[in-house]
């Protein structure tokens, strides 16, 4: 759904319903290839423990351009896929007066780390309650937008929305059951070009949106995209200018078997969520 004609380009997303090399052939001795592979594992669990501490290399060095978000990830520069690793950059530990985190490092990771957060907050069910709401876009976007978006995700968040959801005129669930409305980021990259002080990021998503509960008519459903968001440095962290939102990619969905409406909504009771830092 495109909120703001007239102002940024922001999009939030409202779900509907929702050979080996050296040849030789010889085998090495048990010994030999034991003694190897313990020193390799000893090796990798001292690289680990280094970069935990963020004694490591440079923090927006090695994985700058892709990588995911949980956790982070490295790559060598210019190559495609990034394998998951940590990248020895701690997570921010402040938090903003709506909950989300913030003081995120004015570096490449640190925008992918703000820009994971951000769409986490962007599809809690904290935003279908105005004061929430109100708090949340305050907290992450440009103050230079931010105003101006506020009336209009007013009224994104109103009427025929919140009927097609199940949700009350006030954004609650009906009596007897649990309104999910929760974004997982699977990974992020940064786009080409930027600056120190602007970034592009992108965030791949898979989400849950239902009512969950006996008797629900709205069930939990799931769904794939990617979030396309422009931050600025301002006030000495990164917020958002504005976002876009295109489906997919979404992979081929597994054969498991749906969960009762009270499993998933104890899990979402039950399963708390994470904050998201490279």
């Amino acid at each position: 759904m495109s909120l703001g004609q007239d102002g940024p380009p922001t999009r939030t997303r409202m779900p509907e319903g929702h050979g080996a090399h050296g040849g030789g052939t010889r085998r090495p001795q048990p010994r030999r290839a034991l003694v190897t592979v313990v020193g390799v594992v000893v090796l990798l669990i001292a690289a680990l423990a280094f970069a935990n501490r963020g004694g490591g290399p440079s923090a927006d060095g090695a994985g700058e351009g892709s990588g995911t978000a949980s956790g982070g990830s490295t790559g060598s520069r210019g190559s495609g896929a990034a394998p998951t690793a940590p990248t020895g950059q701690k997570p921010v530990e402040g938090k903003s007066d709506a909950g989300i985190p913030a003081g995120f490092a004015h570096t490449e990771q640190g925008a992918q780390s703000a820009a994971a957060n951000f769409a986490v907050a962007l599809g809690s069910t904290d935003m279908f309650n105005a004061g929430r709401r109100h708090a949340i876009v305050g907290a992450i976007y440009d103050p230079a937008v931010s105003a101006a978006l506020q009336a209009d995700l007013d009224r994104a968040y109103s009427g025929a929305t919140l009927k097609s959801l199940g949700l009350s005129a006030d954004g609650t669930a009906p009596a007897g059951l649990t309104f999910v409305s929760r974004t997982v980021p699977i990974g992020t990259k940064t786009t080409a070009g930027g600056s120190a002080d602007a970034r592009t990021v992108e965030v791949w998503c898979t989400d849950l949106i239902g009512l969950a509960g006996t008797g629900s008519t709205k069930p939990v459903s799931t769904a794939w995209f990617t979030i396309t968001e422009k931050l600025v440095w301002a006030g000495g962290d990164w917020k958002i200018r504005s976002s876009t939102q295109k489906e997919g990619p979404a992979p081929v969905a597994a054969d498991n078997q749906a969960a009762s409406a009270d499993e998933i909504a104890g899990a979402v009771r039950d399963y708390g969520g994470f904050t998201y830092a490279r």
